[in-house]
């Protein structure tokens, strides 16, 4: 069973614990930092052995646009077919009115606190 930071890119940190990998982005997600975003939470799903749940711990994130919002479209649409669950954690006021003015709110389930 793999435990720690065993993955992660400037900025984002990987935990995997007991099945479940919690993702951590750190500060500002924008277009220059999407792609590596985008990377970490697609390891997390396909690493072995394959996790239940991914978390997106999003306590430390203090902006969000749209290429960080779409990096977690895309994970949502790739959960779906595996049977993973994806799950957002303790997002701050900005991420939540992003997915206010997107009308992307209930395409997620939403947790008040990160599970580790």
């Amino acid at each position: 069973m793999r435990s720690g930071n065993e993955r992660s890119s400037p900025g984002i940190e990987v935990d995997t614990r007991r099945g479940t990998a919690a993702v951590r982005p750190y500060g500002k997600m924008d277009i220059a930092r999407a792609a590596a975003f985008r990377q970490d939470i697609f390891e997390a799903l396909a690493g072995e052995p394959r996790l239940s749940d991914v978390v997106i711990d999003l306590q430390h994130l203090v902006f969000c646009d749209s290429s960080g919002l779409n990096a977690l479209l895309d994970a949502r649409a790739a959960v779906a077919a595996t049977g993973q669950t994806l799950h957002l954690a303790a997002p701050r006021n900005q991420f939540l009115r992003l997915l206010e003015l997107t009308g992307t709110t209930e395409l997620f389930s939403i947790d008040p606190a990160p599970p580790f």
